[in-house]
Parts: C-alpha cells; structure tokens; sequence
C-alpha cells in the first residue's frame, strides 16, 4: 500500500527530536573531554573514557531496533515508546553531569546519557522509511542532517557563549558547564515530546497486526532477530562497513583532540594552564559550532546533488573535503583561520549523516527497517570501540602524545574512506535518487 506523501512541515515536525539528541551529542563531542582534563584525565585515557558511547551504541541500537520492529501500540505506535524513554534518559543524566565530583563520576553519567541517547535515535532512522516513499526518503534524512547541524551548532555556541557570561567554579566543575547541561537537558525532552504530539505512526495492517501478536516472545529474541539480520545483510551494507571502518575511527580520534589541538597551535597551552585551555575550550565550541552550521546549510542542497550524480558519488566528494580540512587544521596558529579548515569536515558531517542511508536503504526489506538501522550502527560505534581501545597506544607511541598529531592522522583516514566509497556497489547500481 502506497504511504501517504507528507509535507515538507509534516517532515520537518517529524524530525524535530532530532535536533534535542543532536544537541546531547554536540555537548559530549566538545566538553566531555575538557569536563575529564579538568577532573585530572591522563592524555592517553582519554579514548578509553570514552567507551560508553560506542559501546551502549553496539548494544542497545539494535536491540532497540529489533524490539520496535516487534512493536505495535494503538495509543503509542512503534518507533515512538523508544523515543520517549530515551529522552527522558538523557534529559536526566544531562541534568546530574554537572555534579560529578571525580572522574569516573563524569564516566558512568556518561554511560547513562549515551543509553539514552542510543535508545531514542535508533528508531529515528527506521521512521523515516516507515513514513515515507522512495522519493521522499533522501528529504527525511537530510532534515536529519539539519538537525543534527543545528543541534550541535548551538551545543557548541552554548560551550562558547556561556563561559563569556558565567565566570568562576561551583563543586569540581566551571560554573557555565551547569547551563550547558541544563539546557541540553530540557531541549532533550522538549524537541522528543514536539515530535510525538505533531508525528502518527503507520499503523500495521491486519496482516501484519496478526503476525506481530502470534510472534513468540522472548528476552533472546531481539539478539536471535540481530543475529539473522547480519547473516542475510546485502553486501551494500557489508561494503559501508569498510567505509565506516576508517570514517568513524577519525572523527573519533577529531573530536577526542579537538580542543587541545586548537589550545597548542594557537594559544600553545596544555590543560595545566587552566586559564588559557578554557580559553581554547571555548573557541573551540565555536569553530564546531561553525561546522555544524555548515552542515545544516548544505544539508538540503546534498538531496539535489545525490539526485545528479548518485549518492555515492556524494559521499566520496565530502568525504575529500573533509579530510582536506583535517590535514589543514593542526597546522593553523591564528584562530581566525580554523573556521576555513573545519568548514570541509562541516560538508562531511552533512553527508555522513544521511547520505550513506540513501545508498542501502532500497536494499533492505521494510519488516526489517528497525533491526538493519540499528546493525548500521554497529558498523559505526564498532571502529569507535577500536579506537578507544586502540588509539591511546598510537597516540603515545606513534605520535608523540601530540593531540595535533591525531587530527593529521585522522585526515588520512578519511581519505581511505572515500576510496572505499568508490567500491560500493549495490544491486540497484547506485543510479541517481529520485
């Protein structure tokens, strides 16, 4: 049965919880890691800290997408329980970060927050292809693009702007880091409860209704679904896992780095000196608040892009530009200048967050739509488990505990990302979205 096209304001309402779980992450992407420097972070346990996003991502993304697959609620729908319960996670872990008192206080919260955060953006994928046709599909998931520009564009300017409002220290923590949280917390549930109220779910039809209530329930059951997906994965998804391989491995490895590159090339201080760090902290928030909103202005102009000269295509372009920025961004000592490196990875990140859906998504059966968007996420939390693991050894041995050093390494990754792009194919051979 054809699905009823929706308005560009229908798509748009659909997708506004997106910008509060995007504004969760752009808090964890820039001031998760000077939270844990100013709470006495080593360097090189930086990455390690770091293990509770991609890890609740491997675990509970597709668990929470098999089980959404499996349900179905008159009242509530299927996709948007799962919204619900993760933003009201997320809003409460937001709300207790700023009280952590020592370092693994500051981790475990961040366990919690990513549970949530994981918990609610899983089934967003799998809404825009249950709500939408072919043609509207690259529309859905770019509007995600633009909110996770948007989103993260203010989580960031909120790390820039209220370090200039707010001065001095309450408990372990700078006093600004309280409203950043604060209102990350609020957007969180706001932006989640807009979507529900304005957003009805297809229901299943009787077929499928009958089918889902005869189905045996079990706690295994969403790994037994997980478990099947993978074995009868097309091999487009196996071919984005080698670009996700290199892809996710760099941002990891920009984001974790970010703020004390931008401290050594330009202001060449260490967290030691806390007064100039935080002044690099908070110009920091700044110039990924700058690539955020780059993001969200190309968003849109990416779907008619795709549409010319396929997705692939696409993605292999932005994904140069991005590492182009990378290679550029340790070597920059005025400050004013990093908005001209960091604005390839803005075009990048508009790309790495719809783009690669347009590539798979015709390839993947409908019944199946929760439980594959959540096995895309293992392919991208996966190499964030590697780095973790693994990065703090390169970074001390390899590269001289240089934190300038991890975003040239991670330009180069991207780099091997794009050529892998190439190599995607797909039994629709990636003609041109419509």
């Amino acid at each position: 049965m054809k699905k009823p096209e929706l308005s560009f304001w229908q798509i748009l309402n659909m997708n506004v919880g997106f910008f509060g779980i995007q504004y969760s992450f752009g808090l964890q992407q820039s001031a998760i890691t000077p939270i844990y420097d100013f709470l006495g972070a080593a360097p090189d346990k930086i990455a390690i800290l770091h293990l509770a996003g991609p890890v609740t991502g491997l675990l509970v993304q597709p668990i929470i997408g098999a089980m959404s697959d499996k349900t179905w609620s008159p009242r509530f729908g299927r996709r948007k329980p799962f919204f619900l319960i993760g933003a009201i996670l997320c809003s409460l872990a937001l709300l207790a970060f700023p009280f952590s008192s020592s370092l693994w206080m500051a981790a475990g919260l961040l366990w919690i927050l990513d549970i949530g955060n994981n918990t609610a953006m899983e089934p967003y994928r799998a809404l825009i292809a249950d709500k939408l046709e072919d043609e509207q599909q690259p529309l859905g998931f770019q509007m995600q693009s633009f909110f996770t520009g948007l989103g993260q564009t203010l989580a960031n300017l909120s790390i820039f702007i209220f370090p200039l409002l707010i001065i001095g220290k309450t408990g372990s923590l700078p006093t600004w880091i309280y409203a950043s949280f604060f209102l990350g917390a609020f957007c969180s549930i706001a932006s989640i409860l807009w979507s529900m109220s304005k957003t009805k779910e297809i229901p299943p039809s009787a077929e499928e209704l009958e089918k889902l209530r005869s189905e045996k329930r079990s706690v295994l059951g969403p790994l037994i679904e997980i478990f099947s997906a993978i074995k009868d994965m097309p091999k487009v998804m196996w071919q984005l896992a080698l670009v996700y391989l290199f892809q996710w491995y760099a941002l990891f490895c920009y984001w974790q780095n970010s703020s004390k590159s931008i401290a050594l090339s330009v202001w060449d201080a260490t967290p030691s000196n806390v007064e100039k760090y935080s002044e690099a902290v908070s110009w920091s928030g700044l110039v990924n608040g700058w690539y955020n909103i780059v993001t969200f202005l190309v968003a849109f102009l990416l779907v008619g892009l795709a549409k010319k000269i396929t997705p692939k295509y696409v993605h292999t372009l932005c994904l140069i530009l991005a590492a182009v920025g990378f290679l550029a961004f340790p070597m920059i000592s005025n400050k004013y200048l990093l908005f001209f490196a960091i604005t390839g990875f803005g075009v990048g990140w508009a790309s790495m967050m719809g783009i690669p859906y347009l590539m798979i998504v015709k390839d993947i059966p409908k019944e199946r739509y929760g439980v594959y968007m959540g096995i895309i996420n293992m392919m991208i939390v996966i190499p964030m488990i590697i780095q973790t693991l693994t990065f703090g050894y390169i970074l001390k041995n390899f590269l001289g505990n240089d934190p300038r050093n991890a975003i040239t390494f991670a330009g180069v990754l991207l780099v091997v990302a794009a050529f892998c792009t190439l190599l995607i194919g797909s039994k629709r051979k990636n003609r041109p979205v419509k």
